[in-house]
């Protein structure tokens, strides 16, 4: 047996190590990635001493260039959620809408709501609006259920700051802004469509209300607290264009000059684009809650976002150890030795997210794991890391399941039964990932 073949084995090895402990022993994440990344190390011959240490020059690494944005990102969606601005920028959508277009316009507003804030979050936000929705249009609860959470699953999965995409651009190596365009670009238009489709599978019988619907849940819809003056949404939006505008002038910036004013990387670096949005969200928050309360807001935050920190951090100390033991070549000499070799990464990518994420219900996980694999092999072949970015993001988003916590969150607080879950979230994402997966081959082709 070859030395790429047993790096390869070796490698699923420690992938089945990984999701073993966090399926059968319930084991945090993060550990379970270390644990993976102990066993990779040893096993490829990086010896005890070197296995540590890049282990822990891999978590410092992407901690280093991710760790103060993800935490003000997360700041900055929890100061708008809990000030009600949240809730005005989707009221203010709907409003806007024909009723023709009522529900692709609840799924837009999901969207732009799960930009800066939590998936379930930015849910529950709308329920309440989409059962009004529902009833006044006379349309079945999975139209409207369907909708928030395509996209909010798009956005959440696509574009930064939440933590996979803002991720992405450090893993594989590219500029922020244009992981920023193509996730808006790309997740708006997959919202859109798959939005479409879910609805003509609906719109064929595939919702049974006597098997899919759990009667037995009494109000299910959840209560979301709004404060009074709470911030207009126009207002409430200038935190979340802002740090995007930002990081958007810095890619400009690299494209108009040969050497840009300091000023312009400046600005355009994440942490200072995200402190700026978070200041804002925090100066607009006082529209509504006392200095206590945003700053409680903000506590609240930071212990969100600690999970995400050390997971992402896990996902790099993994990424390192890929490096070093040179299986990003191993997979370019097993898998990609032909004239398709673009369209072969991608699939790979594809497909290795979906396992992530069917098999550990986590869509960070499948991300960061995904991401940090590819990271060695995008640079040997004719392709935009960007479109790998968006084909392992877009197998992270599909299948999630009941060993995932979104499914649960959307399916009992909607009062569906396991079965009206699966028809919702597990198969509205499978359509969104295949979606946002074909725009990634699409692009991958023109640029």
């Amino acid at each position: 047996m070859n030395s790429d073949v047993m790096l390869l084995l070796f490698l699923v090895l420690a992938l089945v190590i990984m999701l073993s402990l966090i399926i059968l022993i319930k084991m945090n994440v993060a550990i379970s990635l270390i644990i993976a990344c102990l066993f990779m190390g040893i096993a490829s011959g990086l010896g005890l001493n070197e296995t540590l240490e890049t282990i822990a020059d891999g978590f410092g690494g992407l901690m280093a260039s991710l760790g103060i944005p993800i935490g003000l990102g997360v700041i900055l969606g929890k100061l708008i959620s809990d000030s009600g601005g949240a809730h005005s920028i989707a009221v203010a959508i709907l409003k806007r809408a024909s009723e023709k277009m009522a529900l692709y316009s609840l799924a837009l507003a999901s969207f732009i709501l799960a930009i800066p804030v939590f998936f379930d979050v930015a849910f529950l936000i709308l329920v309440p609006l989409a059962i009004q929705i529902g009833k006044k249009m006379n349309k079945p609860l999975p139209y409207t259920v369907g909708a928030i959470i395509i996209g909010a699953a798009l956005s959440h999965t696509l574009v930064p700051p939440t933590p996979n995409p803002l991720a992405a651009a450090t893993i594989l190596n590219f500029d922020l802004g244009l992981m920023i365009l193509g996730g808006v670009l790309i997740g708006s238009i997959s919202t859109l469509i798959t939005t479409k489709i879910y609805f003509m599978i609906l719109d064929r019988g595939f919702w049974k209300k006597e098997t899919d619907e759990d009667p037995t849940i009494e109000n299910p819809y959840g209560n979301m607290e709004v404060p009074d003056n709470a911030p207009s949404a126009w207002i409430s939006l200038i935190p979340i264009i802002l740090p995007s505008i930002f990081i958007l002038i810095g890619s400009v910036g690299n494209v108009i000059f040969v050497n840009p004013p300091a000023i312009v990387p400046f600005i355009s670096d994440r942490i200072i684009a995200l402190l700026v949005g978070a200041l804002v969200a925090y100066v607009i928050a006082s529209k509504s809650l006392n200095k206590d309360q945003r700053d409680l807001s903000s506590s609240q935050a930071m212990q969100a976002a600690g999970v995400v920190l050390l997971i992402t951090g896990a996902g790099g100390a993994f990424g390192a150890i890929i490096q070093n033991t040179g299986i990003d070549q191993a997979i370019l000499s097993i898998f990609v030795s032909d004239a398709q070799s673009s369209l072969t990464v991608l699939f790979i990518a594809f497909f290795m997210g979906i396992m992530f994420r069917t098999v550990t219900g986590s869509g960070t996980v499948a991300g960061i794991t995904t991401m940090t694999i590819m990271a060695g092999v995008v640079t040997n072949v004719d392709i935009h890391p960007l479109w790998v970015a968006m084909a392992s993001l877009s197998g992270g988003l599909m299948l999630g399941h009941v060993n995932d916590s979104g499914f649960w969150i959307t399916t009992k607080i909607a009062g569906f039964s396991v079965q009206g879950g699966i028809k919702t979230y597990t198969t509205t994402e499978a359509i969104a990932g295949i979606v946002a997966f074909s725009f990634a081959i699409l692009g991958s082709f023109i640029f």
